[in-house]
């Protein structure tokens, strides 16, 4: 039966964008479907927002032959320093410092604001002669027939392919008319993102400050500028965001005490909810989920983006190899193989951030000395420290072909 495309991208995003141009080197059609509307998709001006890419999503970035558009606005990671902390009081007596020269694979990672990454995508796929991309388009309805899928846009077109992806969030439209629930709970912490411009260098150190009312993140960005994601308790949030700028930093500051020097800000500040989101299942009929459709975790570590773009890897992986077998990449054995492959690394990730926040977003005091003395064993323990820091640069495990820097 013919089809329009062989892979439906239903989200545009980064992960949505990200899949389909690896879709593409194994030969397979796709359109990405975005709702946001095309002129809202240039460039825009710096507004604070940046992501952090651990090494192997770098890696992928480079092998889909985006990363050269960004490497020179990208900061590289060099240090993570971990701490545990009282507000106004700096950082306590135990911590715990990781040097990416310890595991020889260059830079744990690399912050890359969202300014110069988005438009880098959109780039790609214009260039990609296999990509569709299809803006201010909202997917209304969906359908599985013998061969294929269907989706219905809101202007009553209708698009099918053998396989249908929802890269569309953590209240992923997809997920929900597939009937795919999902386990769910909120931390009552909200974040407040922004940049910052600082007086001092950063060196290109990461900095996590555990709180009793939640982490503070400190991520570099190119010049004497970071960004942080601050996690406050939802009420308190709400009245930070509210406050004019200066009694914003004035909040700030006990918080993040003097590292960096005097402190400004660099763009606008966002706040979003704090909650764990798991689909109950990554597949179904003709259908696979990725990034925050399939789970969205607490940004304690900094996950979230290089877990959906692990998922691009893997599921392009997976369907790469179907093809050159001959086989139905939307048939259910092969969705299976993807499930399979991501369902324990998903889990086990957000099992961690979940425990990892709620066991430093306290003020007990045994659990602190406990939280002290458990830094203080890992920075003592040099293969413990750098089996950690090949963690967080992506590179532990079974890590997919577009991760290690590998065409497919």
């Amino acid at each position: 039966m013919n089809t329009d495309y062989d892979v439906l991208i239903v989200g545009g995003g980064l992960t949505g964008p990200a899949l389909a141009l690896a879709l593409a080197q194994c030969g397979l059609r796709s359109v990405v479907i975005d709702a946001v509307a095309a002129d809202a998709l240039g460039e825009p001006g710096f507004d604070g927002r940046s992501y952090a890419l651990a090494l192997a999503s770098q890696r992928l970035l480079s092998a889909l032959g985006v990363w050269p558009a960004v490497a020179g606005e990208a900061q590289p990671i060099l240090d993570i320093a971990v701490s545990d902390g009282q507000v106004g009081q700096g950082p306590g007596p135990f911590g715990l410092a990781f040097d990416h020269a310890e595991i020889e694979d260059g830079p744990m990672g690399y912050m890359v604001e969202d300014r110069h990454l988005r438009p880098a995508l959109l780039a790609a796929m214009e260039a990609e002669p296999r990509v569709n991309l299809m803006t201010g388009a909202r997917v209304t309805g969906q359908s599985v027939e013998p061969g294929r899928a269907m989706v219905e846009l809101a202007d009553g077109r209708q698009l099918s392919g053998r396989l249908l992806v929802g890269s569309d969030g953590r209240r992923s439209g997809t997920a929900q008319r597939a009937g795919i629930g999902r386990l769910q709970w909120r931390y009552g912490q909200t974040a407040l993102v922004c940049a910052l411009s600082h007086d001092r260098p950063h060196d290109g150190v990461a900095r996590q400050i555990f709180l009793p009312q939640g982490p503070l993140a400190i991520l570099p960005l190119k010049g004497n500028r970071c960004s942080i994601v601050w996690s406050e308790e939802t009420a308190l949030a709400a009245r930070i965001q509210a406050m004019p700028p200066e009694d914003y930093l004035t909040a700030l500051a006990p918080r993040f005490g003097d590292v960096l020097g005097g402190l400004s800000l660099a763009g606008k500040r966002f706040t979003y909810p704090l909650d764990l989101t798991l689909a109950r299942r990554m597949v179904d009929d003709r259908l696979a989920l990725v990034g925050d459709a399939a789970h969205g975790v607490h940004p304690i570590a900094g996950q979230g983006l290089n877990a959906g773009l692990r998922d691009v890897g893997a599921l392009a992986e997976v369907l790469a190899m179907a093809c050159r077998r001959g086989e139905d990449p939307g048939a259910a054995d092969v969705l299976d193989r993807y499930a399979q492959w991501r369902r324990a690394d998903t889990v086990s990730l957000a099992l961690a951030t979940d425990v990892f926040n709620r066991l430093f977003s306290n003020d007990n005091a045994l659990l602190r000395l406990g939280r002290g003395l458990g830094m203080g064993l890992v920075g003592a323990l040099p293969s413990l420290r750098r089996g950690l820091i090949r963690e967080a640069a992506g590179v532990a495990g079974d890590v997919p072909r577009l991760l290690k820097g590998q065409p497919l």
